[in-house]
């Protein structure tokens, strides 16, 4: 899921990152099975049910319901880690040749990768044409030299709670990226900077956010939602098998 972490709150004032104004919706654990079915009526009814429900529901959680091409932020560990550009360290290590500790400016100093894709939650909502800029994941796992019995990654975050995983193949996708900017500006601690995952093809569950590790290893782990119910591979065509059906644009 995304967008953010926080404690469960009503929708709060609107604020502006990158040109555009976002919601801040903050959510616990406590809604998110009824978000996901009211999530995917939305897609199905559209706007009009939505409002219908938010009436039946109240304003707290008719509030996340899907629509508006807004960002929603809700919370899983219940804080927003805050790092410093200058602090910023993302370790790769695990089956690998070199292991890699790089620094922001490590990271933006390497060949840059720009997409410009929807980010579409599993609940629904869908923010269109967002502007996303870093390096792709491949190069980083060139730079470190995976070791051939490799076949899956894991990530971490720095919110201590998170965690995500890709197949190798999955990782090494032209649209799977180490996003530092988004929206045209550097990624902002709402949204998982300074640096975070994007994953294009896939639901936002799967672009963590706060990006603190990627580890290389020889079997796929379960993430955090994944072990909550999710799908491991929740490809946006719908499929779960490790490849989607219908490959996105590179």
């Amino acid at each position: 899921m995304d967008e953010g972490r926080g404690r469960e709150h009503d929708a709060g004032a609107p604020h502006v990152t990158g040109g555009r104004t976002f919601d801040e919706v903050r959510v616990g654990r406590r809604v998110f099975v009824a978000l996901a079915a009211l999530g995917a009526l939305g897609v199905t009814v559209g706007a009009s049910a939505q409002r219908g429900l938010a009436n039946v529901l109240g304003s707290g959680l008719g509030g996340l319901l899907p629509g508006g091409d807004r960002f929603r932020l809700y919370s899983i560990s219940g804080a927003y880690p805050v790092i410093s550009d200058t602090h910023y360290r993302l370790a790769v290590t695990g089956l690998v040749a070199r292991p890699l500790m790089l620094t922001l400016a490590d990271l933006e100093a390497m060949p840059s990768t720009t997409l410009v894709r929807a980010f579409q939650c599993v609940t629904g909502w869908r923010v269109p044409d967002v502007h996303w800029e870093g390096v792709r994941l491949s190069a980083l796992l060139d730079a470190a030299g995976v070791h051939d019995e490799a076949r899956a990654l894991t990530f971490e975050s720095y919110d201590g709670v998170d965690t995500e995983s890709l197949t190798i193949d999955q990782a090494r996708r032209p649209d799977v990226i180490v996003a530092y900017r988004m929206l045209g500006a550097p990624v902002t601690t709402e949204h998982g900077g300074p640096v975070r995952l994007y994953v294009a093809p896939m639901y936002g569950y799967k672009s963590l956010k706060w990006l603190s590790a990627i580890r290389v290893v020889r079997d796929v782990q379960p993430g955090f939602w994944e072990r909550n119910g999710y799908p491991v591979n929740g490809w946006l065509d719908g499929s779960t098998g490790a490849t989607d059906i219908t490959p996105s644009p590179t």
